[in-house]
């Protein structure tokens, strides 16, 4: 049964979120096949592809391969799941089909959700960002940004500098697109530059094993006592954060030329994506193995052990610098339209308000750059937000939706696999942050000792 409070709201069923002919832009027909497929590509491998080869130290090299595969088969099947439900339900947006099924309440917690885990990748990525191109400290050690060690210490190559300057010149323009098929060719370049970190660290691996000087990497998990069986369930919440795009399935469908090609751009991004994430974290974990960082980029800040390492480490660092650059817009063009629903739920689309649609902008880019000066270690980062919202957002909603099955659609095997997802989204969820929990107290102890 609808939710109360839809007769009052702007329509989630026929009103679309893009006007085809936009403010003077020129008549517009739809958006392509590949111009989805990087778009999807881009949303999914973020900056979690440079945490998955430290969930290989903890899971060892054949779990892990398994993991991924497992993750990117349930990720592409509660997508499909939510495309279903929202084609019955006759809903253009992700929200709608969860206040569809849960009435305003359900809409109003998948919303926050959405708003929770992006905000949290976004500042996330600025992080990143400044660590890179700037400085960072890490246990009391200063290591130097690659613009720092280019051009020296000046004003402009501070950590704040920097930041100030990337969403001035690079976030700005690319946040202010009202299509998210406007962003199709930087998302191209960026699946191009996330490719190049791949063949590179592959490279690497490859003549280090020609010269004799990799040893061979761990294939199962090393399990010496009780914290370390219960860390393993650590990871999954990193692997569920690199596979997370369901909150830009529906813009992306709803500029389609052809709607009907979502399930093989679907299908297409995931392959894709898990081609990426097994091929990163296998040459990964083989080349750095135990000493494999949670951020494998701080892996690539020293000698490689082969000839021209200097270079090679800084255009990995940078090339995945720009690649987050232009993640970015596309992530944040979701977390826009949950946050303006959530604040202005009666009103009309924000697309056709610019007002509203600069305000909020600019109130988010704000609030992302202030939170991205207190996040002190991205996988903390990842860990809360990937057992919280991320979870909610990829596995429990898209479950609970199949289950209550308000439209009578959901098959056997669709109710099957909703009772996996929900299993291991919950069991891992807990176990994360209990095991979170025990590390701060146990750390915090451990320092005062």
């Amino acid at each position: 049964m609808p939710f109360s409070d839809r007769k009052h709201r702007r329509s989630q069923k026929a009103t679309p979120l893009i006007p085809r002919d936009h403010h003077g832009g020129g008549e517009f027909d739809g958006a392509s096949f590949s111009g989805a497929v990087f778009n999807l590509s881009t949303t999914i491998v973020g900056a979690g592809i440079m945490a998955l080869p430290a969930t290989f130290k903890q899971l060892g090299l054949i779990p892990g391969v398994i993991i991924i595969v497992l993750a990117g088969f349930l990720t592409e099947k509660s997508i499909q799941m939510i495309l279903r439900f929202s084609h019955a339900a006759k809903t253009s947006s992700y929200s709608g089909l969860a206040g569809d099924t849960f009435s305003g309440t359900g809409r109003n917690l998948l919303q926050l959700s959405i708003v929770v885990n992006n905000v949290g990748m976004l500042v996330v990525y600025m992080i990143i960002i400044g660590d890179v191109l700037s400085e960072t400290w890490s246990q009391g050690v200063h290591h130097t940004g690659v613009v720092e060690e280019w051009f020296g210490l000046h004003w402009w190559t501070t950590r704040f500098s920097i930041l100030i300057l990337t969403t001035i010149f690079v976030f700005g323009p690319l946040v202010s697109f009202k299509r998210v098929d406007s962003l199709r060719y930087t998302s191209a370049l960026s699946v191009g530059l996330a490719i190049v970190f791949v063949v590179i660290i592959a490279g690497v691996a490859i003549v280090k094993i020609i010269n004799g000087s990799i040893a061979m990497p761990q294939l199962l998990p090393n399990v010496v006592d009780q914290a370390s069986f219960w860390k393993l369930f650590t990871a999954v919440p990193i692997l569920v954060t690199a596979y997370i795009c369901h909150h830009n399935i529906h813009p992306i469908e709803n500029e389609l030329e052809d709607p009907s090609l979502m399930k093989p751009i679907v299908r297409t991004s995931i392959t894709l994506c898990t081609s990426v994430y097994v091929a990163t974290s296998f040459f990964g974990f083989l080349l750095f193995g135990n000493k494999t960082m949670d951020d494998i980029l701080a892996n690539f800040d020293g000698d490689l052990g082969i000839p021209y390492s200097s270079l090679l480490n800084d255009i990995v660092r940078v090339s995945y610098a720009i690649h987050l650059m232009l993640v970015f817009p596309i992530v944040f063009y979701s977390l826009r339209l949950n946050v303006d629903g959530l604040l202005f739920p009666y009103a009309i689309p924000i697309v056709y308000d610019d007002r509203r649609f600069f305000s909020v902008t600019a109130a988010l880019m704000g609030f992302i750059f202030l939170g991205a000066n207190f996040v002190p270690s991205i996988w903390d980062a990842f860990q809360f937000t990937g057992a919280t919202a991320t979870v909610a957002v990829g596995y429990i909603f898209p479950a609970a939706i199949t289950l209550r099955d308000t439209r009578s659609i959901a098959t056997k095997h669709d109710r099957t696999i909703s009772w996996i997802m929900m299993f291991l989204a919950v069991s891992s969820s807990t176990v994360a942050i209990c095991s979170d929990m025990y590390s701060i107290v146990y750390g915090s102890e451990t320092a005062k000792a």
